[in-house]
């Protein structure tokens, strides 16, 4: 069990990541890659992505086991700021202190059974292990090259989908902010985690307190997350949770809509994709756009199914949110950068 100690003065802290954390998707998104589980939303991701990669994940493994804890210095963060791109997160990464990887190196050794060495010392895993504890720069040059590497496989060509994901989680939340403000925003949280002021409670492999003492929390919804949230082992550090955001139940692709854009025809169709904007109810789809309720969650249906619209429950209604790819299609096709 995870308890998180949360003050007055947290709760008027607490904050929403503004988008996906390039650092963390590619480290959760690793843990995905060995774990069977949630095949209808992950099997057709990993079938893809392991095609991709080029050795990355045995060098990766080294420093990010199957389960369990992984070095907080691999998902850098500081006070205040925003969630960080892949290049600024390989920055901050690579400016990690010696002494911080040796103690968080040390405590992954302490978790994990002893690792096989190559014969003569070699490039295996555990050498890796020993080279960054030592603080040396060409080894940590190397675990870069692998994360970037890894990244632009198993990561970069789902990044639209992970932006939608995110941002369809972060129109709910937002949702619970304006009705009840923090404390309705902590209460509507995946079920895993649960409000019982003052203390945010979540399911947790192991027993953890973290106080925040005044430091406000960062909520980070994650595309790859699963089960679990997770929290950094250093409670000295900014406090994030990273939490899984709620998947439709349907395969995540890395190519585009295909056949069923050419179902996007028609003044209706146009009218509900610009309706929906930054998130709305059926209900008020159906107002906006002067149509019946049962019309509104058609055509939402439809856009949905053609990748421009995510659908999200919320409470006793449903939340329809643009993804990247509807966005810009009512730019006119102009595509949204990657962070």
């Amino acid at each position: 069990m995870l308890r998180i100690h949360v003050s007055g003065v947290d709760l008027s802290r607490v904050r929403m990541a503004t988008r996906p954390d390039a650092m963390w998707e590619t480290i959760l998104s690793f843990h995905r890659l060995r774990d069977r589980r949630g095949s209808t939303v992950f099997g057709k991701w990993r079938t893809e992505s392991r095609v991709r990669l080029n050795g990355e994940a045995r060098l990766l493994s080294a420093v990010v086991p199957p389960r369990g804890y992984f070095p907080d210095f691999l998902t850098p963060s500081q006070e205040g700021a925003e969630p960080f791109g892949l290049d600024v997160g390989m920055e901050a990464l690579r400016d990690t202190r010696a002494d911080r990887l040796h103690a968080e190196l040390a405590l992954l050794a302490e978790s994990r059974p002893s690792m096989p060495r190559a014969r003569g010392g070699g490039r295996s895993p555990a050498a890796l292990l020993d080279a960054l504890s030592e603080g040396r720069t060409e080894p940590l040059g190397r675990l870069i090259t692998a994360l970037r590497s890894y990244h632009r496989a198993a990561v970069e060509p789902y990044w639209p989908h992970i932006q939608a994901s995110v941002e369809a989680d972060r129109a709910v939340r937002g949702r619970a902010l304006l009705d009840g403000g923090a404390d309705e925003l902590l209460a509507s949280l995946p079920s895993m985690i649960r409000w019982r002021a003052p203390v945010l409670e979540a399911d947790y492999p192991v027993d953890r307190e973290l106080r925040l003492d005044g430091r406000g929390l960062l909520l980070q919804p994650s595309f790859f997350c699963r089960g679990t949230p997770v929290v950094y082992r250093n409670p000295v550090l900014p406090p994030v949770l990273v939490y899984p955001v709620t998947h439709p139940a349907a395969p995540v692709y890395a190519d585009g809509p295909g056949p069923w854009l050419g179902r996007l025809v028609g003044h209706t169709r146009s009218a509900i994709l610009q309706a929906i904007g930054k998130g709305c109810t059926t209900s008020e789809l159906a107002r906006r756009t002067g149509v019946s309720l049962a019309s509104a969650s058609q055509h939402a249906c439809v856009l949905r199914e053609a990748g421009l619209v995510l659908t999200l429950r919320h409470g006793s209604s449903v939340l329809h949110t643009l993804t990247p790819l509807g966005a810009s299609l009512l730019r006119g096709g102009a595509p949204l950068a990657m962070s």
